[in-house]
């Protein structure tokens, strides 16, 4: 049997979840060491192609700026399909799926439609391009039945561009200008981020009246006495003032409250003020519990509502700051339970010692008892780690297997192109997700294989994401990860470019002699002897867990 053959068959048998081994333990979801998966929701799967045009959004538009289809229908096909079960995913972050603007606006870079949900026209409804309420109850309870959970893209900062169809926001609401210049603290969270895109006066906490064009779309909907009833409910029971920044709060803690969704993503963070972000953490713990005890056949587990910040040039080498120049703000103390670290994509081009060894080091110091999300590609960053896919394999050793959070940006386990010929500036990180490939392409499934394997690793071992770190080979690169905490005890062991064959690893101060343990990455078995295990495969990598 030849190699290609015997390649689809290993794809095959582990895409559909066989295994011939004893499963290892399972442990508790902490958000620490999640193993996050991020969709730009147009762009994934097309769940509906009923769905796919709306609002009269047919001008053609620039490559990859206007809708492909994509959609939450899509979303939850994959997880029924146990696609994130195979990739050991236990949260998957959409980006905003509320009601957009309806028409495109082009500012330089060719037509754009708000594909992306950046670009809100109405808070308070999921836009149709995107799905219904109903698709959004059933992708959370789906999630919920895998172990997933649902994390939602959160914009307060700003709404979408106007447009010759689109209503514009009134002045007491959003200014359009200055535009920020990023000198100082003032003049990065009281201006707008780029022309024609209004910035919500987030500072203000003067009453200000709803938009008539809100109103009267409300009425259009015959959603009017539901909606107003429930913002008058809202800030008797809160006491804010009626300031935008508090209506948009309210509108998306109903996210948490009506479906159950687990945790936001904060956009544009640092351009709001920080005291924003602390009400809406109280306003989504406050939604969040109200859920769980309406719903307690459908609750995970006791973690509660999760939030993450993206404060864009925050790295974990500031420590839990972020300096705006002349002021810094420490965001973990206004709601946020971890950063995104733009840093890490850097640092990924490091070897394994001093990329593991750096974020060890930074959560057992300044960054002790709080967490940061990882990534090497993203739907904004035109700089990714590995931008021509070259690197694949070692893409998802050193994502996946660093301590914090790990985010997969789709297609990241599939080589999905992020150079794109005809298309500009962002729009070539967002190419369709290529689901072709993986049916056709034996490299891809090579590559998804190892993703997979790796995934569904760090998935069962919050030790690999939130343990401690222990180096005990450097030459080839051996590491041990253990966590001890809140009743949970784990521990693995991590070797990365080790020799193919027969290979010995030291595992004295992690697992006991006699221990049966399992290598995750070739399926083997094997017990521990004289403070060592032994592995035989054709394999560089090993991921020693105890088996149960």
């Amino acid at each position: 049997m030849n190699y290609r053959i015997l390649l689809l068959l290993s794809f095959l048998v582990n895409a559909m979840g066989f295994s011939q081994h004893a499963s290892p333990k399972k442990t508790p979801f902490l958000w620490p060491s999640a193993n996050l998966y991020f969709v730009v929701t147009d762009r994934f799967c097309n769940g509906d192609t009923t769905n796919d045009v709306n609002f009269g959004r047919t001008k053609p538009a620039a490559k990859f700026r206007g809708f492909e289809g994509g959609d939450i229908k899509g979303v939850t096909k994959k997880i029924k399909e146990g696609y994130f079960d195979r990739l050991g995913v236990n949260a998957l972050w959409l980006t905003p799926i509320v009601e957009q603007i309806h028409d495109g606006t082009d500012e330089g870079t060719g037509l754009s439609y708000g594909f992306h949900g950046y670009w809100t026209r109405d808070w308070s409804a999921l836009d149709p391009n995107f799905g219904t309420e109903a698709d959004l109850q059933e992708l959370v309870t789906t999630a919920h039945a895998h172990g997933i959970r649902i994390v939602l893209d959160a914009v307060i900062n700003h709404t979408g561009p106007v447009t010759h169809s689109d209503p514009e926001w009134p002045s007491d609401w959003v200014r359009t200008g200055p535009t920020c210049s990023y000198k100082s603290y003032e003049t990065t969270t009281a201006c707008t981020l780029v022309a024609n895109l209004p910035d919500v006066l987030t500072e203000s906490d003067t009453p200000v009246e709803l938009p008539p064009f809100l109103l009267e779309k409300w009425k259009n909907e015959g959603r009017y006495e539901q909606q107003t009833a429930e913002l008058d409910a809202f800030f008797k029971a809160t006491g804010y003032p009626r300031a935008p920044k508090y209506y948009i709060i309210k509108w998306l803690t109903d996210y948490v409250r009506k479906f159950g969704i687990d945790g936001y993503r904060a956009d544009t963070v640092k351009h709001t003020n920080p005291e924003v972000w602390m009400a809406l953490k109280t306003q989504c713990d406050a939604a969040f519990a109200e859920w769980k005890k309406a719903h307690p056949e459908s609750v995970l587990d006791d973690n509660p509502f999760f939030m993450v910040a993206e404060v864009y040039g925050y790295g974990v080498s500031g420590g839990r700051n972020y300096d705006f120049g002349d002021h810094k703000v420490d965001y973990f103390d206004h709601g946020f339970d971890a950063m995104i670290n733009f840093e890490f994509r850097w640092d990924a081009d490091k070897d394994y010692a001093f990329l593991f060894g750096k974020y060890a080091e930074k959560f057992a110091t300044t960054l002790k008892d709080v967490t940061v999300l990882n990534y090497t590609a993203s739907h904004d960053d035109g700089n990714p780690f590995d931008a021509k896919r070259v690197k694949s394999f070692e893409n998802a050793n050193k994502l996946l297997l660093c301590p914090g959070i790990s985010q997969t940006y789709y297609g990241d386990e599939t080589a999905r192109l992020l150079v794109v010929d005809d298309a500009t500036g962002d729009a070539k990180l967002r190419s369709p997700m290529n689901w072709d490939a993986i049916e056709k392409d034996a490299s891809t499934q090579a590559i998804l294989e190892h993703w997979q394997k790796i995934g569904r690793f760090r998935g069962r071992h919050v030790a690999v994401g939130a343990g401690t770190h222990t180096v005990l080979s450097t030459t080839p690169y051996v590491c041990a990860r253990q966590y001890a905490q809140h009743g949970i005890s784990d521990a693995v062991v991590i070797g990365l470019d080790l020799a193919k064959g027969a290979k010995t690893i030291a595992v004295t101060g992690v697992f006991k002699e006699g221990q049966k343990l399992r290598d995750a990455y070739s399926g083997q078995e094997t017990k521990v002897k004289k403070g060592a295990v032994t592995i035989d495969s054709p394999f560089t990598v090993v991921l020693l867990e105890e088996v149960h």
